[in-house]
């Protein structure tokens, strides 16, 4: 894949709504399907699932699914994934200073 502009390789794995949520609570450490969602209360089913699929298909969440009933389905950062907490932390960061303004 050649890359013309960085900013816009970038934005296209996390530029949506939902991604950089779902990134950024997982920052936490590994959590459980619902739990993930809860963090992110307005978004649909739809959506979450949309949205934890493209994460995984583009290698910066793993799914973990364990064979018991009911079912567990639990999300963690890959290495690729944690490589983009200093921009999550600094949107965070931001957004924190500005909302005061």
């Amino acid at each position: 894949m050649k890359i013309n502009c960085p900013l816009n390789y970038t934005m296209t794995l996390i530029g949506t709504k939902w991604k950089p949520l779902v990134l950024f609570h997982l920052l936490e450490g590994a959590s459980r399907s619902g739990v993930l969602q809860k963090k992110v209360p307005e978004i649909s089913n739809k959506m979450f699932t949309q949205t934890v699929r493209e994460l995984e298909k583009d290698g910066l969440i793993s799914r973990i699914v364990y064979p018991v009933v009911p079912p567990k389905v639990e999300y963690k950062l890959t290495k690729r994934g944690k490589s983009l907490e200093g921009i999550l932390r600094s949107l965070d960061k931001w957004g924190l200073e500005d909302c005061k303004n």
